[in-house]
């Protein structure tokens, strides 16, 4: 990897840090405190075969490959190879604090944990996707975020259910920054409570090392039955050994959950993470035996 490739990288991860510091990552409590903490950050190629492998044999064809979700932020580019793209990937761990207040709930969640996905998600990590993309556009470098595309729309996976054009876990795995739970969600090496982001990029990154071969390696329940606890956390049973029953998931998000932290906090939205939670991959890669 060239020594411009590196620079571009440290350039990102400064950039990523200064953004981290300003006050958009606030949770707007009475003291001072962050939506999130310090971000892990991931490379994946955007040739890599696992972007097709996305398309034809997992998400659906509907599912962009990077080149695509380039060739959608900037239509009148010509001749662009998938090697010249680069996905960025970003974790944004769920604070100590946010953690601690969402492991005590049953039913539905604690303030911090609807703050920081009601308000967090476009203030911290939409907000850094675009800023991201400006100070790169700064350098003469060509950056999209695909979740940000007018383009990006929710579509139905004939394997998987509800999917959309663009998935940040997907990169995130891609990006080696992580393997699927019992419950879908990511588990990283910060955990599972966790929000992801991701921008491609027209220009070479050092890509991140993959140290998982496959997309459940890190779930105890997949290695040896020895855990589950996602499931017995969820209050609508919607997490289960055949597969996790999202419109089930969906009912209880946008109807039960956005009610109740309306007339809560009077926050317009939903959340749970009760499944990120009070489970042995909460905030790391869990071992077996700790279940």
């Amino acid at each position: 990897m060239s020594r411009e490739a590196d620079d571009l990288f440290g350039f990102l991860l400064a950039k990523t840090a200064e953004f981290m510091r300003s006050p958009a990552n606030d949770m707007g409590l009475p003291a001072p405190e962050p939506f999130f903490g310090d971000p892990l950050p991931g490379v994946a190629a955007g040739d890599d075969p696992l972007w097709q492998r996305y398309q034809e044999e997992y998400i659906g064809a509907f599912h962009w490959t990077p080149l695509q979700a380039f060739q959608h932020a900037f239509p009148d580019a010509r001749g662009v190879a998938a090697g010249e793209i680069s996905v960025f990937v970003w974790i944004l761990p769920q604070t100590a604090a946010t953690k601690r207040d969402n492991r005590r709930e049953t039913t539905y969640p604690a303030e911090r944990w609807a703050r920081s996905r009601i308000l967090g998600e476009p203030m911290v990590n939409a907000g850094l996707r675009g800023f991201l993309v400006a100070e790169l556009a700064q350098r003469g470098v060509q950056a999209a975020a695909p979740q940000l595309l007018p383009q990006w729309d929710r579509h139905v996976s004939e394997r998987y259910g509800f999917a959309s054009a663009w998935s940040e876990r997907h990169a995130a795995y891609a990006a080696g920054l992580g393997t699927f739970g019992l419950c879908d969600g990511l588990i990283t090496p910060l955990g599972k409570a966790v929000r992801v982001g991701s921008l491609v990029i027209r220009h070479a990154l050092p890509v991140s090392e993959r140290p998982y071969t496959g997309h459940r390696e890190y779930c105890l329940y997949f290695q040896d039955g020895s855990c589950g606890i996602c499931a017995k956390r969820c209050p609508v049973g919607s997490v289960r050994a055949e597969g996790r029953d999202k419109p089930q998931c969906h009912r209880h998000l946008r109807e039960s959950c956005a009610s109740y932290v309306e007339q809560s906090w009077n926050l317009q939205g939903y959340g749970c993470g009760l499944c990120q939670t009070k489970v042995p991959c909460e905030s790391g890669i869990p071992r077996r035996g700790k279940a």
